[in-house]
């Protein structure tokens, strides 16, 4: 089947409109500040504790659990998995950790009035030093669950990237604590980051020139998340029309050596949206879609200042109420679900689907 060009975007939104099968709650966005003065401050973090500042010591977690969700409004049913996947069904109430670089205490009423949660501390972490800071990587070594809130990916990277707060969330991570990010939190969970340093591409730009100042790519921070080998992620996928760009992600990635073809693959997660991923499977919560693109053939032109020319990408889309996707079968073979494909040509998307939507 030749596939179509995409459509309009009035008529790519409308994929928003799909009803929530998982019955989650959506809260307001929980970057503000609620007015409380924080617990303490220094020029190189503050720090807000709500409720017992005492360690919990939950059971540790047999089996990992991610949230990837795509920004706007949080999702409460995918808060609530991690916490009751850090309790393991014990009656142990858990201690959260959010961490920062801009904003203040907005998760802190947000997640204690959530079931199961002792306390909420969050960490705005304004520099380098901060992120060594001995008693700060004390706190955050102690969580029982860990989110990384929106913001500005470039920051996240440039002042934790390579400092104690580094090894701190490793050594979370290898205990199995449950870990999540939203926006720009979700940016830097793959093995490849997309860091934004120069400003946020769009789509158009991405596609016509694949190596615009605009298009940065990182490694090295957190990696290894099971079963996102090799991936790239994105947020608010439909709503601000990012496919194209994650599609000259993944053919950068190839393209530069970050990621062979056959490991390399990206997630994209719309907005009142959150992949909650449990022990390597992958379920929606929330208002729109999550989408797995999977390359099977090396782009054929990733040059400066010429269009992107790449085929047969293939994708995935997840709603609330559909699968699991089991990410340890993603790539090995086995069809999952009724993928369509993906081509980048002339500057523009092309779409197997029925009506040419990318999504």
């Amino acid at each position: 089947m030749n596939p179509t060009p995409r459509l309009s975007r009035r008529f790519l939104l409308a994929g928003l409109l799909f009803v929530n099968l998982a019955g989650a709650a959506w809260a307001s966005d929980n970057g503000k500040a609620t007015g409380q003065a924080a617990t303490r401050s220094s020029k190189h973090y503050d720090y807000y504790l709500s409720g017992n500042a005492g360690d919990a010591q939950p059971p540790q977690p047999a089996t990992p659990l991610w949230v990837l969700a795509g920004g706007g409004n949080d999702v409460d049913s995918a808060y609530q998995a991690m916490i009751d996947k850090a309790r393991g069904g014990s009656g142990t109430k858990v201690d959260v950790v959010v961490i920062r670089t801009s904003g203040a205490d907005g998760y802190n009423p947000y997640l204690m009035a959530m079931a199961g949660v002792d306390s909420v501390e969050t960490y705005v972490i304004k520099s380098r030093t901060g992120a060594n800071d001995p008693e700060l990587n004390a706190v955050v070594a102690k969580a029982d669950v860990l989110f990384i809130a929106g913001g500005d990916q470039s920051t996240y990277i440039s002042l934790w990237k390579g400092t104690a707060l580094d090894t701190t969330l490793s050594q979370l991570r290898a205990r199995r604590v449950p870990f999540g990010g939203t926006s720009a939190g979700l940016a830097v969970l793959g093995d490849v980051d997309y860091t934004g340093v120069n400003g946020s591409i769009t789509s158009a730009t991405a596609l016509a020139n694949p190596y615009d100042r605009k298009l940065t790519l990182d490694t090295g921070f957190i990696t290894g998340l099971d079963g996102l080998a090799g991936s790239i992620m994105d947020s608010h996928l439909v709503t601000r029309d990012r496919m194209g760009r994650l599609v000259t992600f993944l053919a950068r990635m190839v393209q530069d050596g970050l990621q062979p073809l056959g490991r390399a693959r990206g997630i994209g997660v719309d907005e009142g949206t959150a992949l909650v991923v449990d022990d390597g499977r992958a379920s929606v919560h929330g208002a729109s879609s999550a989408y797995f693109l999977l390359p099977t053939v090396a782009p054929s032109k990733v040059q400066a200042k010429q269009a992107l020319e790449f085929s047969s990408v293939q994708v995935n889309r997840l709603r609330a109420g559909e699968g699991p996707f089991d990410l340890r079968l993603w790539g090995s073979g086995t069809i999952q679900g009724s993928p369509y494909f993906l081509s980048a040509s002339g500057g523009a998307l092309f779409s197997s689907q029925a009506g040419g939507s990318p999504y």
